[in-house]
Parts: structure tokens; C-alpha cells; sequence
């Protein structure tokens, strides 16, 4: 197995990752490329002779919630000891960013492998775990007593595969020790592994060993197994201590250590764009206009939406973002709104992805009439009366606002995010064009906690860029948003873990699915609700 990131680096913002975060690799239903036996996928370690391999070596990553990292991974069936992929046979590849890992349920992501042109090459499974801090490591050594016998011809040949469990019942592989050839009592040589490759400092989490009679073929029979905790290993009275499955009995010392450590990865991200339909923006049938629709390039609209959304759509389960639209006047009647669904449907106003938001997005600027005021905190509300429904950490509520200029309610706007700030919700605004966003400024909270009649933020959830500070000078517009998003993301885990902190809210195993019952008196686009985990 080969892995690599791809895609375009941009060397003037490097940014310091958030945290590292480690991928394990499995395939599934692998294509035989062998006449006379099975596949040798190579690259991590080669395994030998099977079409469904767990790899045991991981890839380490730094993570960066604010930027997309692009992943590839390719599949190869070693033939010969050349390191030469070209002198092996290609098996398949996957494409898939960081983020869609992360974000998946479980952090397990499963994609189909590619790149045979009328073949089914298969399924890889790659799942991601933040890694603690530990620099620790410890020293175990094994051995076994009167295995079972699984030979015809003579004993067992015995080797020990590790797992550490996984928040939603299954188990990562961790480890594998050497085969020890022809007996029924082997002592395995001692290893020395990282602490958290074991539990990543979770001391009760369960460890599985598993005890296998190896085969050439691969074909490998299995023996027995048990389970155990880095905390019960740690508590023997003894440098020994002994477990027992049907026929095997294992023995083992250990050097204690400790270590600790925090994972994030089991919240749902919900995403909501609000997007300013105030006639400020100018007509968009001219090209003088934000809203303006060019055949040949994005608007600066359609720039933000895409940059930010590409992301944050990797941490959203099912995809489905609410897009709404402020400031124009509604078909048929030309009634101001100032949250309206840009897909036309106030009772379900879901799109399907980031593409299926730009498509609203355009259809609305075809349909509606640009008009005015500025209203920011009916869209505010919205999310923050979902965010007030989920306050116990499984969920986090994401606003986009992306607005032309003067903010005209003002102080209902300051209202609003002192409210939300105590719910688990951040708000993004993007200002595009050239006005002047002192109000927008204002709303930051960087310099002085936003406050309304007398009562401060709890805490700082509202971040603005201006998207003009982020434009590529010589047009690059796949530059400029993933400048701008790298930026307007960027406090999104702080804000993010300020949140639990303030509530007192540990990590744990992921929640059951929630479904929430509408609460009183909403406005009609939240009459309908949509269980996101």
C-alpha cells in the first residue's frame, strides 16, 4: 500500500497543524493478480498470499481542520524485491481527502478501489484516530502453554495479532509478532510499542489479542483469543500475570507508563450558508455585480460558498446542508424575507452538498428580486434554535454568512450571537466587495466580547474575513479560496473545544442517533427536522 498527499500547497501560510492523526488501512475483495496464489499488497508491510489484508503499519498525518487535504492511495501485488512500483502488479487506487476520514461516523471511511478499467478491484477501509501527546512506550514479552494443536504433520507455527477497540465496537489493528516456528509452547521475542498504539490513553479501553496457527498459504487457523486493559495489565500483582482461553494460556511482563489525551472526532458538524439577496450587490445581470453570473468564472459569492463549504462538507455525515437566502422580495407577491430557502421549499430547505447549494444559489438569483435591508439575525436564529435542541456535545452548529456591506439591525444582530454563544455554534461572516465592514468588525469579538443590553458573550464564536484580503493578485482563484478558507476556519476547533470546556463535556463513545422534536413556535422553514449524527 502507497499513500500520498496530493494536491496544491500554498508556501507563504503554513499554518501548525491542530494535531496528528493516524490512518489504518484495510482492503477487502481484492483483485487476483497471481496465477498460482494470492495477492502480496505492498508498501506499509507486505502481507502474504490473502485478497483481504489489514496492515498493521499506519500512516501519521498532521491534521488541519481549516484545509483540504487531499489523499491518495494506491495498491500494488509485489512480485520482486524492487522498490520499482512500475515492476508490480497495479491492484487499485482510492482518492479522498483527510477531512472525509475524520469526518465519517466512526472516523471509518470505505471507498471502492479504481483504476482497472473493467474490473472490481475491491474496497479500501481507512480509519482515523487523533493521537494523544504520549512519548511513552512499553516493553511486553509473551509466551504460551500447551497451545492447540493445529498441524497434521506437526506442531503449531503460533504468532499473536493485537487490536486495540474502536468507540463503535470494532477493533484497529495494532501489532504482530514474529511466527515461532513448530511448537505448542513458543516464547515470543519481547517488543517494545507505543503506549497509545495500545489504547491511546485510554487506560480501560479494550485490547484483544488473538493467537493464530500460521499457514503459507495464508490461510491461518485460528487458535484463541482474550481481551485485557492497559489499566488491568498495569494493576498485576506481580511482573506476571496469566489469562486463559479454552486451550491457551498467556504470559506476559510489562514496564508500566502513563499518558493522557483528548479526542474530538466523534461530534457531528451540521452546516448551514446564508447568503445577502439586498440589492446593494447590484443587478446580477450585469457584470458590475457580486451576484453577477459569469460563464467563464465564479462570482465572489459562489467563491467563498465553495471554498468554506468544500471543507466543512467532509465533516457532515449525511451531506445535507439548509441554504438560505435575506433582503429579497419573494415570488409571487414580492414579500421581503429575510430567511427564505434558496431551493424554493421553506418545509425541507436541504441541498444535496455544496454542489447542490450553488445550484439553489443560482436559481435563486433567476427567481427573486435584490432588495434590502440587511438583516442578519433572523438567519442567526435559525441555526441557534437547533443548536439550542443538541446542548450535549454530540452536535455543533456551523453558520455561513456571506454578506456586501452595512448591517442594519444591528443591535438585534448583538442580541442574537450573545445568545448563541452559549450553545454549541460558531458563525462565520465573509464580506465581499469593496464597502467598508466596520460592523462586521464590530461582531468579531478578537479585541472586546461582543455584548448586548449590559450582557457579554460567553465566548468569542463569530469570526470575519473581508474575501478581497484573500484574492490572488495574479487570479488564482484556487488560491484565493483556500486562502480565504484556511482563514475563516481556522478558530473553528477552539471555538469548538471552548464550548465543551465551559460545559464541563469529555469525550466518550459516540452518541445514539438524535432526533429532536421541533420546538415551539418557529418559523415555518424548521417545521421540518432531519436527524444528523
Amino acid at each position: 500500500m502507497n499513500m500520498a498527499c496530493i494536491g496544491d500547497a500554498d508556501p507563504f501560510t503554513a499554518a501548525i497543524p491542530a494535531t496528528k492523526v493516524e490512518l489504518t488501512v484495510s482492503c477487502r475483495n481484492l483483485l487476483d493478480r497471481d496465477t498460482f496464489s494470492k495477492s502480496d499488497p505492498s508498501k506499509t508491510e507486505v502481507i502474504d498470499n490473502t485478497l483481504n489484508p489489514d496492515f498493521v503499519r499506519k500512516f501519521i498525518l498532521d491534521y488541519f481542520f481549516e484545509e483540504r487535504q487531499n489523499l491518495r492511495f494506491d495498491l500494488y501485488d509485489l512480485d520482486c524485491k524492487s522498490d520499482n512500483l512500475s515492476k508490480h502488479d497495479f491492484l487499485g487506487q482510492a482518492f479522498c481527502t483527510l477531512g472525509e476520514i475524520v469526518g465519517s461516523l466512526g472516523s471509518r471511511l470505505e471507498k471502492p478501489l479504481i483504476g482497472i478499467p473493467g474490473k472490481k478491484c475491491g474496497t479500501i477501509i481507512v480509519r482515523a484516530e487523533e493521537l494523544s501527546n504520549c512519548r511513552e512506550s512499553v516493553m511486553l514479552q509473551f509466551c504460551g502453554n500447551k497451545l492447540d494443536k493445529k498441524d497434521f504433520f506437526g506442531k503449531s507455527d503460533p504468532f499473536l495479532v493485537f487490536y486495540r477497540s474502536n468507540e463503535d465496537g470494532s477493533y484497529t489493528i495494532c501489532h504482530k509478532t514474529e511466527v515461532v516456528k513448530n511448537t505448542l509452547d513458543p516464547v515470543w521475542q519481547a517488543f517494545k510499542i507505543p503506549v497509545r498504539a495500545l489504547c491511546n490513553g485510554d487506560y480501560d479501553r479494550s485490547i484483544k489479542v488473538e493467537v493464530y496457527d500460521w499457514d503459507r498459504d495464508g490461510g491461518h487457523d485460528f487458535i484463541g483469543e482474550f481481551s485485557t486493559s492497559y489499566r488491568e495489565m498495569s494493576r498485576s500483582q506481580s511482573q506476571f500475570h496469566i489469562y486463559e482461553v479454552n486451550f491457551f494460556t498467556h504470559t506476559h511482563t510489562l514496564v508500566l507508563s502513563y499518558l493522557q489525551g483528548f479526542i474530538i472526532f466523534s461530534t457531528q458538524i451540521n452546516f448551514t450558508v446564508a447568503i445577502d439577496f439586498t440589492a446593494s450587490n447590484g443587478n446580477p445581470s450585469q457584470p458590475t455585480s457580486l451576484h453577477y453570473m459569469s460563464p467563464y468564472q465564479l462570482n465572489d459569492y459562489a467563491m467563498a460558498l465553495r471554498a468554506v463549504g468544500e471543507i466543512i462538507q467532509d465533516y457532515d455525515s449525511d451531506k445535507m446542508f439548509p441554504a438560505l437566502g435575506f433582503g429579497a422580495k419573494l415570488p409571487p407577491d414580492g414579500r421581503v424575507s429575510h430567511e427564505f430557502a434558496l431551493n424554493g421549499n421553506p418545509q425541507n430547505p436541504y441541498c444535496n452538498g455544496i454542489e447542490g447549494v450553488m445550484e439553489a444559489y443560482y436559481q435563486s438569483l433567476k427567481s427573486v428580486r435584490l432588495y434590502g435591508p440587511t438583516h442578519f439575525s433572523p438567519v442567526i436564529n435559525h441555526v441557534a434554535r437547533y443548536a439550542s435542541a443538541v446542548t450535549d456535545g454530540s452536535q455543533y452548529f456551523i453558520l455561513l454568512i456571506i454578506s456586501d456591506g452595512v448591517i442594519t439591525d444591528m443591535a438585534q444582530t448583538k442580541e442574537s450571537i450573545v445568545n448563541a454563544a452559549s450553545l454549541p455554534m460558531s458563525i462565520i461572516i465573509v464580506g465581499v466587495g469593496p464597502a467598508e465592514f466596520d460592523e462586521m468588525i464590530e461582531l468579531d469579538g478578537d479585541e472586546e466580547r461582543i455584548s448586548s443590553q449590559g450582557r457579554y458573550a460567553e465566548r468569542d464564536i463569530v469570526q470575519f474575513v473581508p474575501f478581497r484580503d484573500y484574492i490572488d493578485r495574479r487570479g488564482n482563484h484556487i488560491l484565493s479560496m483556500a486562502r480565504l478558507a484556511k482563514e475563516v476556519l481556522a478558530e473553528i476547533p477552539d471555538q469548538f473545544l471552548s464550548y465543551m470546556r465551559t460545559r464541563g463535556i469529555k469525550p466518550g463513545p459516540l452518541p445514539p442517533p438524535y432526533t429532536p422534536c421541533p420546538p415551539p413556535a418557529i418559523h415555518p422553514l424548521l417545521a421540518r427536522r432531519v436527524s444528523r449524527i
